[in-house]
């Protein structure tokens, strides 16, 4: 059974490559492309590949009149919330590729999702690396109490913290131990060079050139110290093939689930 996929961002640093990829799946069909800057113009030839026949058009409102299955966006923070709330509202499946959403963002996504009794995915980092982080230091966080996340991206990078941290900043809320570091109101000097807390785990994001993507949890225990790191490169290839692993298998439950651990089996 073939799945049909409007990409959502789909002349962007993913987005192309997504459309490369789906175009040579014999299981998937590009079924809209979203991008304002190359409405008009062939799918495929916006993404640097023949022609698809199937034009960009410029709004997910607009993809959604043609017949679908899942809706993938890879937009803007600012954007991609709504984006997900039409595409369940009209009854496709969302897998949400955009970082920058909060837990409550993920909350009314859910709810949605569960009201038009449809699958939604989403997760910080779509490599199966950056999904190894998640897991392994899950892992640590129910052996050592003490952990901070620090995040770095490339510095034109709209959101802070990145997605990846946030939602390991939010997973290990339900697997570490209450550490000894001292609350945030009970340090001197300015409180921003502690972090920001997300879910009880304190977040330090670097904004730099040089970097694509890094996340990495510290962990710190009486005499020894963990350091558990994912380093992107500089290629979107990691991220297609976990996005597309999403797209086909959120037809297979009912609301929103999160992060890309969970897919590895």
């Amino acid at each position: 059974m073939t799945t049909r996929i409007v990409v959502a961002g789909s002349t962007g640093w993913v987005g192309r490559e997504l459309v490369k990829a789906i175009a040579a799946a014999p299981d998937l069909a590009l079924a809209g492309a979203v991008s304002r800057k190359a409405a008009g113009v062939d799918a495929g030839v916006a993404a640097g590949i023949a022609a698809l026949g199937l034009t960009v058009v410029a709004t997910v409102e607009e993809a959604l009149t043609a017949p679908s299955d899942v809706v993938i966006d890879y937009t803007h923070p600012g954007s991609v919330k709504a984006h997900a709330l039409a595409a369940l509202g009209a009854g496709r499946r969302v897998v949400v590729g955009t970082s920058g959403l909060t837990a409550d963002d993920y909350a009314e996504i859910d709810a949605a999702a569960t009201a038009a009794g449809v699958g939604a995915f989403a997760a910080g980092n779509y490599s199966v690396t950056a999904a190894l982080l998640l897991r392994f230091a899950l892992e640590a966080a129910r052996h050592v109490a003490d952990v901070e996340v620090i995040d770095y991206a490339y510095e034109g990078k709209p959101d802070a913290p990145s997605g990846t941290a946030r939602e390991l900043a939010e997973k290990l809320a339900d697997a570490r131990r209450p550490g000894t570091q001292k609350p945030l109101d009970a340090v001197r000097g300015p409180r921003e060079a502690y972090g920001a807390e997300i879910g009880g785990t304190r977040v330090h994001s670097v904004r730099l050139p040089g970097f694509v993507l890094s996340a990495e949890a510290l962990f710190g225990a009486p005499g020894e110290r963990l350091t558990i790191r994912h380093d992107a490169g500089s290629s979107a290839a990691p991220y297609v093939g976990g996005t597309l692993l999403a797209a086909r298998k959120v037809g297979g439950w009912t609301g929103l689930r999160r992060g890309m651990d969970g897919l590895l089996g």
